[in-house]
């Protein structure tokens, strides 16, 4: 097509392949048409209830997550994933370059999650939860655990990962002999779920959207 004339970069015919051109920002036709430009970038966190997935369709016809964002002019999808029955923070986005540095390994994002183990846990695997374990998928890496509260009925604590995992979380406790009965997600980078209810969304602000690129070395 650029061999041929049909292409143009500001209303300029470009012949020369590899030649740059920035979307969003010239103006670049082929055959006379304008190429639209792309669409705005939409950031959002969403409370998410249990038993919602965190995918974009569902052979078994259960419900979605942008099953709850209504009356947007994008469409977005989730950042990463929650399982099923795992509640709290979740980003949607239609920016790729942003969902994919904030959940490679390689960037290190920070993600908390508020977790009720069954039982009385013991010091053992709470030094076992922060060293680190072995799962089937590799080495867990460290992670910052903080007991909030412990009884014989249940145990609840406050873990930060950085790898990010399938269900790591819940398969690090279970690797320690105990059970996973409530897992909430409640801040991801430098953001915090805070009082934000089930079920509900709301975009970030442009505070929020420049701390989280800034993590990832988008800025």
């Amino acid at each position: 097509m650029i061999l041929s004339g049909r292409v143009t970069v500001n209303g300029e015919q470009v012949k020369t392949l590899g030649t740059l051109a920035v979307w969003g920002v010239d103006s670049i036709g082929v055959d006379g048409r304008e190429i639209p430009a792309p669409s705005e970038r939409v950031y959002l966190i969403l409370n998410k209830p249990f038993g919602y997935i965190c995918a974009l369709k569902d052979p078994a016809g259960r419900p979605l997550v942008t099953d709850l964002v209504k009356n947007l002019p994008q469409r977005v999808y989730p950042v990463g994933r929650l399982d099923f029955d795992t509640l709290g923070l979740l980003l949607l986005t239609n920016d790729g370059d942003w969902a994919h540095r904030l959940t490679h390994p390689r960037y290190h994002v920070p993600r908390t999650y508020k977790i009720t183990v069954a039982g009385r846990i013991t010091d053992l695997a709470l030094s076992k939860l922060t060293k680190g374990l072995l799962l089937e998928d590799g080495e867990s890496g460290p992670s910052k655990t903080q007991l909030i509260l412990r009884n014989e009925r249940q145990s609840i604590l406050r873990m930060t990962i950085t790898r990010g995992m399938s269900r790591q979380v819940r398969l690090m406790v279970e690797a320690t002999g105990f059970r996973v009965v409530h897992l909430m997600r409640i801040s991801f980078g430098n953001l915090q779920l805070g009082d934000l209810k089930i079920g509900r969304y709301r975009h970030l602000t442009a505070d929020e959207v420049r701390g989280t690129k800034r993590l990832v070395g988008m800025i």
